[in-house]
């Protein structure tokens, strides 16, 4: 005979069935596996994981970054023939030494790539961005003075810099070949330039060869300026000793006239003044009018009433006078 369990026992079994599902619950819900654990090691750290905070900085440095040249500032921040003065003027074209003196090749490769630098007027290498160049003929020596303005890259600008400093030394003497296997003898050092800009290099080269069957030496100072992340390069010279307080002028003003270009917020588009006497309906288009719309006037029946009258009177006295004048000519 099977004997029933007290209803004590029952309340005990009761009571620990409860207590142990609540103490695995209580497991499941720190570790899955009892360990009271660390939450950081089972949640992964959101700051670290967020594409958001990894992409702050470099949205941050893009909007940073200064904008590249234009090719209306560059042409803004040239010289004019007023910072000059007398006695120059702008240039009517390339002088006859140009091809004569500076295209030539020499066998050292520094010292080669320092006269096409020279020629082409790219001391600073080939620009890649905006451009905007400008020259001046000097009528009391025969001399010209040739200004451009670039967008560069500092880096690389720096070095091509660092390269030129090294040519009083590398390239101090040497000989070169001019058209039609002429020899020239050249000769570089430097020259002081004013502190203008954030860095620069002068220099100045002589090479001596033949123009028009004579014998000609050309003179000219070479300076390369960096402001900011753009470029000045000047050449001022010609069959004799450059002045170099034009090339020191050139660069004072054109280094300030540059910075200021770039400091300048854009101009805001013009918009064409309207003459006051000019009515805003003739001018949609230039051969049709448009017709002004007539203020409409209270009508007044009585009086409307009457002009209708004397219209029909008009009228019968027209008619009248039309057939008086029928019988005329039929009398006649």
């Amino acid at each position: 005979m099977t004997r029933r369990p007290s209803p004590r026992a029952v309340r005990l079994l009761a009571s620990a069935l409860g207590t142990v599902t609540l103490l695995t619950t209580a497991a499941c819900s720190l570790g899955g596996n009892g360990d009271t654990g660390n939450s950081s090691q089972r949640r992964p750290d959101g700051s670290a994981a967020s594409p958001t905070a990894s992409a702050a900085p470099a949205a941050q440095q893009a909007s940073a970054a200064p904008a590249a040249l234009t090719d209306a500032q560059a042409r803004g921040a040239l010289l004019t023939g007023g910072d000059l003065g007398a006695p120059w003027a702008p240039t009517e074209g390339a002088a006859l030494w140009r091809d004569a003196l500076l295209k030539a090749k020499a066998d050292d490769a520094d010292c080669g790539r320092l006269l096409d630098a020279v020629y082409t007027e790219e001391l600073l290498g080939e620009p890649s961005g905006a451009r905007a160049a400008a020259g001046f003929d000097d009528y009391d020596q025969g001399g010209q003075l040739h200004y451009q303005v670039s967008a560069g890259h500092r880096a690389d600008v720096d070095k091509r810099l660092a390269w030129l400093r090294t040519m009083p030394k590398k390239c101090a003497r040497f000989t070169a070949v001019g058209p039609g296997g002429t020899k020239q003898e050249v000769r570089v050092k430097e020259v002081g330039l004013p502190a203008a800009g954030d860095a620069r290099q002068g220099l100045r080269l002589s090479t001596r060869g033949k123009l028009d069957g004579a014998r000609a030496t050309l003179t000219l100072d070479l300076a390369a300026v960096r402001v900011g992340d753009d470029a000045i390069v000047l050449t001022n010279g010609g069959l004799k000793e450059p002045r170099t307080d034009y090339t020191v002028r050139a660069l004072e003003v054109g280094a300030d006239r540059l910075k200021q270009t770039r400091e300048d917020p854009a101009a805001p588009p013009q918009t064409p003044v309207r003459d006051a006497s000019q009515s805003p309906t003739t001018s949609p288009s230039p051969t049709r009018v448009p017709a002004r719309p007539q203020p409409q006037r209270p009508q007044q029946p009585q009086q409307q009433e009457g002009q209708g009258q004397d219209w029909e009177q008009a009228q019968d006295q027209e008619q009248d006078q039309g057939q008086d004048d029928y019988q005329d000519e039929n009398t006649y």
